[in-house]
């Protein structure tokens, strides 16, 4: 891959300590309105060039998502290559902490998929710039609550424009992965009313679903999920939940989940258009997380982030009405909105302050 044609970065940085097994890519694509901030994905990638790619997209994404929840942040992302079950270790995230320190606060990290807080206290103990801390070491403690709950506005933003009401009640929403952010978006679902359908690959998450919410109908594949009678669809796992297998037979009216990069390729936006499926961009709903450890940077206060991450709804109506002004996907609405405050408000580093 060409990462200087193909990507636009910033910066790359590349990090290995022998003895620990780390491997791990930093991307940072845009500091434009300030230090790059994204979590560290820790995943046993197939190859080098799968990893880097991920980090790229996560990464390009990262800068879009905080310039539309109004954070004076740029965007980056890490990924950490390997399976964390059999190679985190303290002297590893340690050995992390080390490079992140060494970028002088060009990039903050937090947790992301395979990474926790405790996980973040352990770099933190070798960088300024980790954040996503627990609440027992100063930090704002699991950032799935605020994600979950962000996700759960958006929803909410679509539900509104879809059928007229802010409310999930009386609708079925089929929730694809039962992890940090799924689990609390199920409540907040099942407390609005709503109707719940899920799956997860994995054995305890179904278990976590019979016993705390066995309301839930559980079905056994994503397959099964799309094509059952659902009015939104909520993919909360790994990217490329949106393609060209799954929109066609995708049966839900409104598209509105945690997941990273759902789009498995730009053009997936206009099928979804064309079917008649709204698509809340998923960096606008799934700010919340990365707006509650933005937070923790400067002294967390739980009530002020939630409120931020409330707003979620607001700006996701925003861009419904953008997209619908404008005659294009709320995808490309979202993307406008947030190139415009890159540049606007990136503009005003340029005034030299001496």
């Amino acid at each position: 891959m060409d990462v200087f044609d193909a990507s636009g970065h910033e910066q790359v940085v590349f990090c290995q300590d022998r003895e620990t097994g780390l491997k791990a890519i930093i991307g940072i694509y845009s500091t434009a309105l300030g230090p790059a901030l994204g979590g560290t994905r820790f995943y046993p990638y197939e190859n080098e060039s799968d990893a880097l790619a991920d980090v790229l997209n996560l990464s390009r994404g990262m800068a879009y998502k905080n310039a539309l929840a109004g954070l004076d942040l740029g965007g980056g992302k890490a990924v950490i290559w390997g399976d964390p079950a059999r190679l985190k270790s303290e002297a590893l995230l340690r050995a992390y902490g080390r490079f992140v320190e060494s970028l002088n606060g060009r990039y903050y990290t937090a947790c992301d998929v395979g990474t926790y807080v405790q996980d973040m206290d352990v770099v933190a103990r070798e960088t300024r710039y980790a954040t996503g801390r627990s609440v027992e070491h100063g930090g704002a403690g699991d950032s799935s609550v605020l994600t979950a709950w962000g996700v759960f506005q958006g929803m909410r933003a679509a539900a509104e424009h879809t059928w007229g009401t802010p409310s999930l009640r009386g609708r079925t929403v089929g929730v694809a992965g039962l992890g940090k952010v799924g689990r609390y978006l199920c409540g907040h679902l099942l407390d609005d009313g709503a109707t719940v359908v899920a799956t997860d690959v994995s054995e305890a998450a179904l278990t976590w679903a019979r016993t705390t919410h066995p309301q839930i109908t559980l079905v056994p594949d994503t397959t099964a999920l799309i094509t059952s009678d659902i009015d939104v669809y909520a993919p909360c796992a790994l990217g490329g939940a949106l393609n060209d297998d799954t929109v066609p037979v995708l049966r839900a009216r409104v598209v509105t989940g945690a997941a990273n990069n759902q789009l498995a390729h730009p053009g997936v936006s206009k099928l979804l258009e064309d079917r008649g499926i709204l698509y809340t961009p998923d960096y606008l709903v799934n700010a919340g997380g990365v707006i509650q450890v933005a937070d923790e940077i400067q002294g967390f206060n739980f009530e002020r982030a939630k409120l931020r991450a409330t707003g979620i709804f607001e700006t996701t109506g925003r861009i419904l009405q953008l997209a619908g002004d404008e005659g294009v996907p709320p995808a490309i609405a979202a993307d406008r909105l947030a190139e415009r405050r890159m540049a606007e408000v990136g503009r005003l580093r340029s005034i030299y302050l001496g």
